[in-house]
């Protein structure tokens, strides 16, 4: 069997790797050993970051909410519980745009859901 050399896979995956450091600071970005394990860092990161922005979301979508709920004299927990018993299926992300962008909608949902509780 022939001799098989590993110089050009390695430099490809080498090449690969720096790609994914660049902008890193200091020997983050160029030396091989560092590079790794900040690569490996940031993937964490990213992964643990992902699921965290969907959690801060949520929280600005409730307070936007309950803002606006409170500017129609309604609490938000009586709000959401009135939405249930309506049986209006609008998620928190529709309700926060409706609440900043056609507040006259809004009021017009608080409504319901008022009559509904």
């Amino acid at each position: 069997m022939s001799r098989s050399k590993s110089s050009s896979n390695a430099r490809r995956k080498e090449q690969k790797l720096f790609r994914r450091t660049k902008g890193f600071w200091g020997a983050h970005n160029n030396v091989k050993k560092v590079a790794k394990q900040a690569v490996l860092h940031a993937l964490d990161h990213s992964y643990v970051d992902r699921r965290k922005r969907s959690r801060e979301f949520r929280r600005l979508w409730i307070t936007r909410i309950n803002a606006a709920c409170r500017i129609n004299e309604m609490s938000y927990s009586c709000f959401i519980n009135g939405l249930k018993r309506a049986g209006i299926e609008l998620n928190r992300k529709v309700l926060a745009e409706l609440a900043v962008r056609d507040p006259q909608s809004f009021k017009a949902v608080v409504d319901k859901a008022r009559s509904a509780a």
